[in-house]
């Protein structure tokens, strides 16, 4: 079940976020319940200088956890940029998961400020996973910038609508095969997460779809679960669909009485 990024290897499909839980202490349960291994911060909402203040930073396990800093909120590739560069320079990771919103609304990711943003980073050292919409060409242009993950959107963030071009994410797995591929935003329960990894995704990040649920915790382990059965099914191959039916038991073979 591994799932490697830029020769990092994790034992988890499953990424998680930080916001919206109701409390540091629910998220944290969230986190060791859902097995994950890698969780992302956004920079700017995070405590990063007044260490005498509480910080959903002293809630994540960095002995279990892999940190993954994300420059949510920045609407433009320069303060991207400078978002992730912060990022790194308070010891929080050189990896970042990207984030240049074009759209205050809808929240869809600014393509053009993305592959610019990706290829600054990329040639300054960093690992980056860019949040994009679920469009092969600019997924191939964001990987020539230097990308070491495509994360296509699902559906807007925080919608909880579920997959909603499954064909999209079809061609993106076909044609996307030198790095990997994480479905990020808009799964709502685990058949979606399941769904997705059936599909062919090699990972999926979520965040509002166990803060938000009535039970977190167990929603955490839901997601667990469901993205482990997705990718057992990705793996076996699904049978073959027909229009009719077809025994179970084939007659071939029947002793007649």
């Amino acid at each position: 079940m591994a799932l490697t990024i830029a020769g990092r290897t994790f034992q988890s499909r499953l990424l998680i976020g930080t916001g919206k839980y109701r409390s540091f202490q629910e998220m944290a349960r969230c986190h060791a319940i859902s097995g994950a291994e890698v969780v992302t911060v956004a920079v700017r909402r995070v405590n990063l200088t007044d260490r005498s203040k509480e910080s959903l930073l002293d809630f994540i396990d960095r002995e279990k956890m892999f940190i993954l800093p994300n420059t949510a909120g920045c609407y433009t590739a320069e303060d991207a940029i400078r978002t992730a560069r912060l990022g790194r320079e308070v010891g929080l990771s050189n990896w970042v998961k990207l984030e240049v919103i074009g759209d205050e609304k809808t929240l869809f990711p600014d393509n053009f400020g993305l592959v610019e943003a990706t290829r600054v980073l990329a040639k300054e050292g960093f690992v980056v996973l860019p949040y994009t919409n679920d469009d092969v060409v600019n997924a191939r242009r964001l990987i020539d910038a230097g990308a070491a993950a495509v994360m296509p959107l699902a559906a807007p963030i925080g919608s909880g609508l579920g997959i909603q071009n499954r064909t999209n994410l079809r061609i993106m797995r076909e044609m996307i095969t030198e790095v990997p591929l994480i479905v990020d935003a808009g799964v709502g329960t685990a058949s979606d997460a399941a769904i997705a990894m059936e599909l062919g995704a090699d990972g999926i990040l979520m965040n509002t779809a166990i803060a938000a649920a009535d039970d977190a915790e167990k929603m955490a382990l839901a997601m667990k679960l469901g993205v482990e059965a997705g990718r057992l099914a990705f793996e076996a191959g699904r049978m073959e669909r027909r229009l009719y039916a077809s025994a179970s038991s084939p007659l071939s073979g029947v002793i007649s009485s």
